[in-house]
């Protein structure tokens, strides 16, 4: 049996109703009209997991139910991309005639790209050795006649790598292609298409602007990459290694030259640019020399703290992408006191869920003509 995650005649109506919600809990701010990007209402997900059941000499996906917690067979899911999709009946095909890889295999997890590439993740209950990574190397080897396809195994203090542990993705934006390095096990947009027209109305709400754009949690780069063509200079912050990793490794494949990277906290950042805190990783930074009127914040479902509100009040333009529309709305009380907003967007990068993504432009009032 396959579960229906989804229901894609009814996609138009999940997300009207979601259009209804955003605008009756923001009814109290003075807004424009909302801008609503829809997802494609199938293959959205470049990213998925599963869990592996094992009975008998068979060998399948499953999930489980939120409610009942009741497991469900998987051979199919709609949410994930078509390359997920095309790959999970031959991989589990080979490795259910494979002792050595499916012993003590627990879970496999997917990430995708719409450029073609796929990493898979095969997680264990036991300790790997030579003779797996043989054998992980005889499916890869079988597999990537069809596919793209590269493999790592993960075990308690373990990590196999057959090759890489990232995969590339092209995105079309904007008239361009931007390159990003995305590595498995690090936070990465999980539906491609919305990430495309989120970094281009990003983009939109931007062009011709005048001066430096900081950026706070920039991750991979994946939106300071795509804004750098508006702004002079751009200045990003991000705490986690393999991020700032491929941030840079980003910048350099798509030739961005007015973009640097530090590795640091908002909060920590906060005190820097506020001259609290001499900080060494900022070593041969001036950041008097960035003249930063726009700030680009994406954080977390925690929302931003409130050192961080009160520094970001401080800028001109104020370009706000928001994971969680409770803690967007406590954030937006603080700002209406100082700015205006001049663009609200609706991201739809979770169908079928409660989840919505939003985006805000703002503006200060001293600005307004």
């Amino acid at each position: 049996m396959t579960m229906q995650f989804v229901d894609p005649d009814n996609y138009e109506k999940q997300l009207d109703a979601k259009k209804m919600q955003f605008n009756e809990q923001f009814a109290t701010f003075n807004l424009p009209e909302l801008e609503v990007f829809a997802s494609p209402n199938t293959h959205y997900r470049m990213r998925s997991e599963f869990r592996v059941w094992h009975e008998g000499d068979d060998l399948y996906y499953i999930m489980f139910d939120q409610q009942t917690k009741q497991k469900i067979r998987v051979d199919q899911f709609p949410p994930a991309s078509q390359l997920i999709n095309d790959v999970m009946s031959p991989l589990i095909e080979q490795i259910k005639v494979n002792k050595t890889l499916r012993f003590k295999l627990f879970q496999i997890e997917f990430l995708s790209t719409l450029s073609g590439e796929i990493l898979v993740s095969l997680l264990y209950h036991k300790q790997l050795d030579d003779l797996w990574q043989a054998e992980a190397e005889k499916l890869k080897a079988t597999l990537s006649k069809q596919f793209n396809i590269n493999f790592i195994g993960r075990a308690k203090k373990q990590k196999f790598l057959l090759d890489k542990e990232y995969v590339v993705e092209s995105l079309p934006v904007d008239g361009q292609t931007l390159i990003y390095q995305q590595v498995e096990n690090s936070f990465t947009q999980p539906n491609a298409m919305i990430s495309i027209k989120m970094l281009e109305w990003a983009i939109d709400c931007t062009r011709n602007s005048q001066g430096d754009l900081l950026e706070l949690y920039c991750g991979n780069g994946n939106f300071s990459i795509a804004l750098a063509k508006n702004f002079d200079k751009v200045l990003a912050t991000e705490i986690a290694k393999p991020s700032v990793h491929s941030a840079q490794y980003n910048i350099a494949e798509n030739k961005v030259d007015n973009l640097t990277i530090i590795r640091m906290s908002a909060e920590d950042f906060t005190q820097a640019i506020n001259k609290e805190r001499e900080f060494t990783r900022l070593e041969g930074i001036d950041l008097d020399e960035y003249q930063c009127n726009t700030i680009f914040v994406d954080p977390s479902r925690a929302g931003l703290d409130d050192e961080t509100v009160k520094m970001v009040q401080t800028y001109d333009n104020i370009l706000y992408i928001s994971c969680n529309p409770d803690t967007l709305e406590a954030n937006m009380q603080v700002f209406n006191e100082t700015h205006n907003v001049e663009r609200f967007a609706l991201f739809d990068q979770f169908p079928y869920t409660h989840h919505t993504e939003a985006g805000v432009y703002l503006k200060s009032k001293k600005c307004v003509k």
